[in-house]
């Protein structure tokens, strides 16, 4: 099967490239990113921007590191569009936490000698990065408690997928979806407090 041009990429076309990347076929994972871009980026776009989230990756930046990471795994799980946005989502959450955490490493001297200055101007500034860490870790031990819930947050705080889609991926009726999204906020919100 010929690869499919990223503007004409059906989920068909998307599930058969996924199966080629599965079975290891030469050019498979260009001819899946090249068909995906679009959308990856969309992904990308509204995981860095939705919330007024102070990234530390540009989405051209994050889409070609998730790229990376994939081609690192070897394996994509799930041999649809649905599964295949998912783990992207999944693996975009990754690459933004690393980020954050690097930028935060960056910002505690790196290693280097700590010197002492006038905290009172850094006391005003966001903290978007240490929020986003807050959230994560948040999210993984609602995870542990209630895998579902996180799914839905990864889903929608990470993924950018409406509670439609939610739905349609998780086998919900969108009501359920709300509800566990309601749910999950206000485990989260008490999660980030301790």
């Amino acid at each position: 099967m010929a690869p499919a041009s990223p503007s004409s990429a059906t989920p068909a076309d998307l599930g058969e490239l996924i199966r080629q990347v599965n079975a290891r076929q030469p050019g498979a994972q260009d001819a899946l990113f090249s068909a995906a871009y679009p959308e990856l980026r969309k992904l990308a776009h509204s995981r860095l921007y939705d919330g007024g989230r102070s990234p530390m990756l540009d989405t051209t930046a994050l889409v070609h590191e998730a790229y990376l990471r994939f081609i690192r795994s070897g394996q994509l799980l799930g041999a649809e569009r649905r599964a295949f946005f998912a783990y992207a989502s999944q693996v975009m959450r990754s690459v933004i936490i690393d980020a954050v955490r690097e930028h935060q490493a960056e910002r505690r001297g790196g290693g280097l000698a700590m010197l002492t200055l006038d905290t009172a101007r850094a006391e005003g500034l966001p903290a978007a990065g240490e929020d986003l860490l807050r959230v994560h870790e948040a999210l993984e031990a609602l995870a542990k408690a209630e895998p579902r819930l996180a799914k839905v947050v990864e889903m929608r705080y990470f993924g950018g997928y409406s509670e439609a889609e939610i739905g349609e991926a998780l086998e919900l009726a969108e009501r359920t979806v709300r509800r566990d999204w309601d749910k999950a906020r206000l485990l989260l919100s008490v999660l980030m407090q301790r």
